[in-house]
């Protein structure tokens, strides 16, 4: 049994004339004919009514039809599918950023990336670094835009830009007076972080020098799941916060009682990059995004122009 035997079947079912299911599958009649006598005999049963006058399918003839039709119509989905897959720049191409980088540089890349590539339809995930990862090794996700750097051989990765971080403190604080904010200065405040998993909490400890101090007292306690919420946290007064560049663009920099100042300190960056498995096959999707992204960045962080 085969799948041109099958359209066959399909064909004869629906036009009950060998004649004209013939000229749809393009074959001589004698041919048609000829697969339909060698399907009924591997099958072991007739599937049609033949008599001089008129074609008609037989009981199992009429419960075999839809079967075969399904595998018909599945075969030519999957035909489809991977001829539309023969352009690398078209179809879904499965996307995944981590939370403190998705709300923020999304909105900027979307509308041009669609009118610049029609056929690729984006399909966004939005977790913590160690959640993106896992779906990327399970073939889950394509691509992850993350803030860390994978060790994974498996992985390929690509830097796109390093982000400073600009430090959130409320209206009404000794901040607000102070021309240049130094190391010395961060020392001295009360740093609200994310919770544990997300990796902006990591880099504020590491920039803060908070290593010990973020996991005690009183502000261990304030951990947001977001940075909306610790920001929504610092306008009430309840302490500072470091953000990453591209949320200074958010919608919390009006009237929220929030400042945000850019620190001046070395290493006080994070690096964003592109990872995705090195088996994936569609690296001219991958590049045709990593070019709009570097093309709508603000001017708030540093491309990487590889």
């Amino acid at each position: 049994m085969n799948l041109r035997d099958l359209k066959y079947f399909v064909a004869v079912a629906e036009t009950c004339h060998f004649g004209r299911a013939a000229e749809r599958c393009f074959v001589s009649q004698p041919t048609l004919s000829m697969q339909i006598k060698k399907l009924e005999q591997e099958l072991g049963v007739a599937l049609f009514e033949r008599t001089k006058r008129s074609v008609a399918l037989t009981a199992v003839g009429a419960g075999l039809v839809g079967f075969a039709r399904r595998a018909v119509e599945e075969t030519e989905v999957m035909v489809d599918t991977a001829r539309a897959f023969r352009d690398p720049l078209a179809g879904p191409l499965r996307f995944g950023a981590i939370p403190t980088i998705s709300p923020y540089l999304m909105p900027l890349i979307l509308a041009p990336l669609r009118e610049r590539h029609s056929k690729m339809r984006l399909v966004l995930s939005e977790e913590i670094t160690e959640h993106l990862m896992a779906r990327l090794h399970a073939h889950e996700i394509d691509v992850a835009l993350i803030a860390t750097s994978p060790s994974d051989p498996d992985l390929c990765s690509r830097a796109l830009f390093d982000e400073p971080f600009w430090i959130a403190h409320p209206r009404k604080h000794p901040l607000y007076d102070v021309d240049e904010i130094t190391r010395d200065h961060l020392d001295d405040l009360d740093m609200l972080l994310l919770a544990e998993g997300h990796c902006l909490a990591d880099q504020a400890m590491q920039v803060c020098e908070l290593a010990e101090r973020g996991q005690a007292g009183e502000m261990a306690d304030l951990r947001a799941s977001s940075l909306e919420t610790l920001l929504q946290l610092v306008g009430a007064g309840l302490g500072c916060t470091l953000v990453p560049a591209l949320a200074v663009r958010g919608a919390w920099m009006t009237d929220t009682g929030v400042i945000a100042r850019q620190l001046n300190l070395p290493g006080a960056t994070r690096r964003v990059s592109m990872v995705w498995r090195r088996s994936f096959p569609r690296q001219e999707a991958l590049d045709a995004v990593a070019a709009v992204i570097l093309e709508r960045l603000p001017n708030t962080v540093r491309k990487i122009v590889a």
